[in-house]
């Protein structure tokens, strides 16, 4: 069996390519803030990876070939083919895939956000002495090349 009839390096290519959109596609929503650019991202991801089965006719009668694809594809290929018998499910599971993967975007933020704790005067005040310097000397910063 050659290996460019493999099924395992098909999959294999599908989740290497599906990780360079999903990486340029985070890097190119940079201009949002994280509260959107994560779930739209796994929103993305969610619907490239959920997984669903499909059957293909094979060519003695009766005979199909069973097996996985991503759904958003088989949800695809049925609506081309105006097959709502598996358009249906491979539907729901894109959608599926979509909220799964949001919630985790959003489970993403909300774990990488910062607590923010209230500043009390006195932490104020020391951080505007520490800044000051010693007798209200402002800091310079070195210059190289400059004697």
């Amino acid at each position: 069996m050659p290996i460019t009839e493999s099924m395992s390096l098909l999959w294999l290519s599908y989740g290497v390519l599906s990780l360079v959109i999903l990486l340029t596609g985070y890097l190119g929503l940079a201009f949002l803030p994280r509260l959107l650019r994560l779930p739209i991202t796994w929103l993305v991801a969610g619907v490239m990876w959920m997984p669903a089965r499909f059957q293909l006719p094979l060519l003695e009668e009766g005979d199909v070939y069973t097996g996985f694809a991503p759904a958003v594809v088989v949800a695809t290929v049925a609506f081309l083919e105006r097959n709502s018998e598996a358009l249906m499910p491979a539907l729901i599971l894109t959608l599926l895939g979509a909220g799964l993967g949001m919630l985790f975007g959003l489970l993403l933020w909300w774990r990488g956000r910062r607590p923010s704790k209230p500043v009390t005067r006195e932490e104020h005040e020391s951080e505007n002495k520490a800044a000051d310097g010693p007798r209200g000397a402002v800091r310079r910063e070195p210059v190289i090349g400059q004697g």
